[in-house]
């Protein structure tokens, strides 16, 4: 019997990139086509969390920022917030306070904004590569362009979620000094309310 040309067709691909690695050294990540690579293969694997590494360092610290934020802003309110405000807050901060780190906070938005499947879809292989100084974009075969720029630890990181990530940091900080009014707010209001 003749074993199924789909399984095996469908096998070529895997041996095709297993040969390539032995083959062809895998760029560095110093490199923007060794960071593409990475971000690429870590999304084809679905652990978007790797792809927290090859984001710019404004936009990591920004993810770092919100997660902190959000979690100072919840250790406040839960010390005087009537139970209905803190059930309320709990909801809308609670992901990003309680995320282990601003990774975790990172993979959250991506998958709420569409960012992971927007990259799946749009990952292709490489056309060229245009660099100017530490700053380089990434032309992919489908002619989307990916900008990157060099970190501090030597690595490149993708600069297209820092805008955004930056908003999310600067309002979780208006937030948190908001909610940390409030709370002195409640927690007078209870003074007041134990004095006869």
């Amino acid at each position: 019997m003749l074993p199924d040309r789909r399984a095996f067709i469908g096998f070529l691909p895997v041996v095709a990139a297993a040969a390539c690695r032995k083959t062809k050294p895998f760029p560095s990540e110093d490199t923007p086509e060794g960071a593409y690579a990475r971000i690429a293969i870590a999304l084809s694997e679905d652990r978007p969390r790797d792809v927290f590494a090859y984001l710019e360092d404004e936009a990591q610290w920004a993810a770092h920022t919100i997660h902190k934020e959000r979690r100072r802003a919840l250790e406040k309110a839960r010390a005087s917030y009537p139970r209905d405000e803190l059930t309320k807050l709990e909801a809308e901060l609670g992901a990003d306070a309680s995320a282990a780190d601003g990774a975790d906070v990172f993979v959250r938005i991506a998958r709420a904004k569409g960012w992971v499947t927007r990259l799946r879809k749009d990952l292709s292989g490489v056309d060229r590569v245009e660099q100017d100084g530490d700053r380089a974009t990434i032309v992919t075969a489908r002619g989307t362009r990916y900008p990157l720029k060099r970190r501090k630890v030597g690595i490149y990181g993708l600069t297209i979620f820092t805008a955004e990530l930056a908003d999310g940091a600067e309002k979780a900080t208006r937030d948190r000094a908001r909610i940390e009014a409030a709370a002195g707010d409640f927690t007078h209001g209870q003074v007041d309310a134990a004095v006869p």
